[in-house]
């Protein structure tokens, strides 16, 4: 089969062998999967492996087989993967053996996918295949920092630094359906316009005044990706007694802050990761009563990964970055 791999320091698209199902597994024939940005910073931590590895978390397909004990799947099912491996009850923190799909274990760019069962959920009826395959970790990653760390409620308002990712997307639209009022950033008029369309109150730009733009507005709650470009920025639009969310660090993981200003400030400072299967299947059900879609930016075939990886890189998407696979 062909798969989009890892091996010896470059990123390569190459026949593989069909992976086979142990028992308790399912083999997927996989038709889309998402890119995350995740995915464009393994090539640092595998190194110089000569060994092949497939990458890729988001996918979803049809079970072409299933092996022993698989009792809830069947041949002909459309699904999608979860990568959020062996976490299933919400907790404070991932379990010790969580691992997200891409590596260590092989992951969703190829054609096909033998996965454990559990790692399972149905298709939403309501979703195309790209919407499908590029939903759960940037979903799921979204879910969890608003609702279970971040603790939304309905007439509160929430700050986004940057509004073009993925997660940004879903963020935007799951605040809406709570009825929370919706603050973005974004460099880009185009992003900007466009978060306003699925749902953004106000979006302003990344390099403004944002105390100055945001003069009378109270903001409850800040989730936030960028790390040290924008964390100290985001605390002075913060309300006191505030909470901000972190679940990435696309610019600097190291941070600068006051310390004295920020325990004055009575702030709440929260790290967020993924999120378990409990978590997945509660906001399966709110994307069905709400009809939420994923964002798709733009579709490649399997064989122009690499170009889909460099749209990503660029930082010019707004949503989601798909292959077609199958």
């Amino acid at each position: 089969m062909k798969a989009f791999v890892m091996e010896s320091g470059e990123w390569k698209l190459k026949d593989i062998e069909e992976p086979k199902v142990k028992s308790g597994e399912v083999l997927v024939s996989l038709k889309t999967a998402g890119i995350n940005r995740r995915d464009l910073g393994l090539i640092k931590r595998y190194g110089n492996n000569p060994e092949a590895l497939i990458v890729g978390s988001d996918g979803a397909g049809v079970v072409e087989a299933v092996g022993e004990d698989v009792v809830d799947f069947a041949y002909g099912d459309e699904v999608i993967i979860n990568p959020a491996l062996r976490w299933y009850k919400n907790s404070e923190a991932p379990p010790a053996e969580f691992d997200i799909l891409g590596l260590p274990d092989h992951g969703t760019f190829a054609e096909k996918i033998a996965i454990s069962v559990e790692q399972l959920e149905r298709k939403p009826a309501h979703m195309s295949w790209e919407e499908a395959g590029s939903l759960v970790l940037p979903a799921l990653t979204g879910y969890r920092a608003l609702f279970t760390k971040g603790q939304l409620k309905k007439g509160e308002t929430l700050f986004i630094p940057g509004a073009g990712s993925g997660v940004a997307t879903f963020l935007i639209q799951f605040a809406k359906n709570c009825g929370a009022r919706v603050i973005v950033t974004s460099r880009s008029e185009e992003k900007r316009e466009y978060a306003k369309k699925i749902g953004a109150d106000i979006a302003i730009p990344t390099d403004s005044d944002w105390v100055k733009e945001l003069e009378g507005e109270t903001i409850d709650l800040v989730i936030d990706s960028v790390g040290e470009a924008t964390f100290n920025r985001s605390l002075d639009v913060l309300k006191k007694g505030g909470r901000i969310v972190i679940f990435g660090a696309t610019t600097d993981d190291i941070v600068d802050f006051n310390l004295r200003k920020f325990f004055y400030g009575q702030y709440q400072l929260f790290g967020s990761t993924m999120g378990s299967r409990e978590e997945l299947r509660a906001m399966l059900k709110h994307m069905e009563a709400y009809n939420v879609r994923p964002i798709v930016d733009k579709t490649y075939s399997l064989d122009r990964a690499q170009e889909a990886f460099d749209r990503l890189a660029s930082g010019n998407q707004f949503g989601k970055v798909v292959l077609r696979i199958n």
